[in-house]
């Protein structure tokens, strides 16, 4: 392996206040202990040059501030802070090298946020002949719809184009003004109201936990890949909203109660300024509808998923620190310890709309398991070669293994039933 410097050099520069959305990041990676990264690998063209990919990395240091952002810390407060120039490594790998053997190792790999830059890249390599591309960048600085906004901007690679889009330390600033502060109460006491009247726990009854706490598995589905778009179509919604309502039925069987709070991640791209922002913005929702008692339509629960999907995003916009402030004040208030850990994320994004021809039950796989701290229960949502990929991962004292299967399998009943015309969710006992 040899090491090539990249010098870079941008608009901008100097320390402020964390975003909203950076804030939330780092906060959650003190929570996890583990720091956490977008991107991956990716084959490259025919005729793609070791030099190439130099001028790439140099192009999107230069150009997008939150590649050329790291922190400062002042009294144990971390604070953004952006260079207006420097140097960054371009790693080079022999072409027998595994990209995902780099990959894991750059995931793996301590972070230094005060020195370190938040992108670490590698090329595979024969000779000046680039093969493979490795790329990863911290959340801190981009978030999936971000990570979009960069490659989308890489047409304007050797031209004189603006960048589009805010960044964070003008963010930063605009977040402080009484505009975004009107927006922030706002979503307070639609939270506050939220976490007054939800059941404390969603899921009532205390499980003893496995030896390794936190489990996953990941249901490859094309079955539910074509059914959810059916049932998508016919209810004239996102199909992530289908399989909203479909985790929401899952969880009422499972946990007994019928309302359910959810946190969703919410883009905030729809707001002015947001969309080619090359940053992160992405910030939790909470979605809070009534999944139903299975008698009735499923139809008219994906339209309360809908509504409550629409409420959150509208919701989603304020300062972590405050939010987290507000759960321990009303769970204090109400002499319970409110658990609002249960999660929902629609990874695909521009995928999303794009139906599977592929049919057939769909294949469980188990993940990994371990004692770092995560959610009650995480769904992610990935568009897969082989069928749509529901992964659940959760707290065994609250979800058993026998439960998570039975749930991820579930998902994929409810959404089939209802395109099939068996509009009606199965009942409890279907699904223990």
């Amino acid at each position: 392996m040899r090491r090539s410097t990249v010098a870079f050099a941008g608009e901008g520069s100097g320390t402020g206040e964390l975003t909203w959305g950076q804030f939330a990041a780092w906060r959650s990676m003190q929570v996890v202990q583990a720091v956490e990264w977008a991107g991956g690998t990716m084959p490259l063209e025919p005729g793609t040059t070791v030099d190439g990919i130099a001028t790439l990395l140099g192009f999107i240091m230069s150009r997008h501030q939150s590649l050329r952002t790291r922190l400062r810390f002042e009294d144990g407060s971390p604070f953004q802070d952006l260079a207006a120039a420097g140097e960054i490594v371009l790693e080079v790998y022999e072409a027998s090298t595994d990209p995902s053997a780099i990959r894991a190792q750059y995931e793996s790999a301590p972070w230094d946020p005060v020195t370190d830059w938040p992108v670490r890249m590698a090329v595979i390599a024969d000779g000046e002949r680039a093969l493979h591309l490795v790329a990863l960048y911290c959340h801190m600085v981009i978030d999936g719809y971000g990570f979009e906004a960069l490659v989308a901007d890489l047409a304007n690679l050797g031209t004189d184009a603006p960048v589009e889009g805010i960044q964070p330390l003008e963010l930063a600033r605009a977040q402080q003004g009484r505009s975004a502060r009107r927006q922030h109460d706002a979503s307070l006491r639609y939270w506050e109201r939220h976490l007054r009247a939800i059941e404390p726990r969603r899921f009532p009854q205390a499980l003893a936990p496995q030896p390794e706490r936190w489990q996953e598995a990941t249901l490859v589905s094309p079955a539910t890949d074509r059914a959810v778009h059916i049932v998508a179509e016919r209810a004239k919604v996102h199909s992530g909203t289908v399989l909203l309502a479909a985790y929401a039925v899952v969880l009422a069987r499972l946990s007994g109660q019928p309302v359910g709070a959810f946190r969703i991640v919410v883009s905030n791209r729809f707001r002015p300024g947001f969309a080619a922002s090359v940053s992160n913005l992405a910030q939790a929702g909470l979605a809070v509808f009534d999944a139903g008692d299975g008698t009735e339509q499923f139809d008219d629960v994906v339209a309360r998923a809908w509504s409550a999907q629409l409420a959150a995003g509208m919701h989603a916009y304020y300062h972590p620190r405050d939010l987290w402030a507000l759960v321990d004040r009303v769970g204090t208030e109400r002499g319970v310890d409110l658990d609002t850990m249960c999660y929902f994320n629609d990874r695909r994004r521009s995928a999303a709309q794009a139906p599977s021809d592929a049919t057939g039950p769909g294949t469980l796989r188990w993940g990994p398991s371990s004692n770092e701290y995560d959610a009650t229960c995480f769904l992610h949502v990935d568009a897969g070669t082989d069928g749509l990929e529901l992964t659940w991962r959760v707290d065994t004292a609250a979800v058993s293994p026998a439960m998570l299967e039975s749930g991820l399998r579930g998902i994929e009943q409810v959404i089939v039933a209802a395109a099939q015309g068996t509009v009606r969710a199965p009942a409890a006992s279907a699904l223990m």
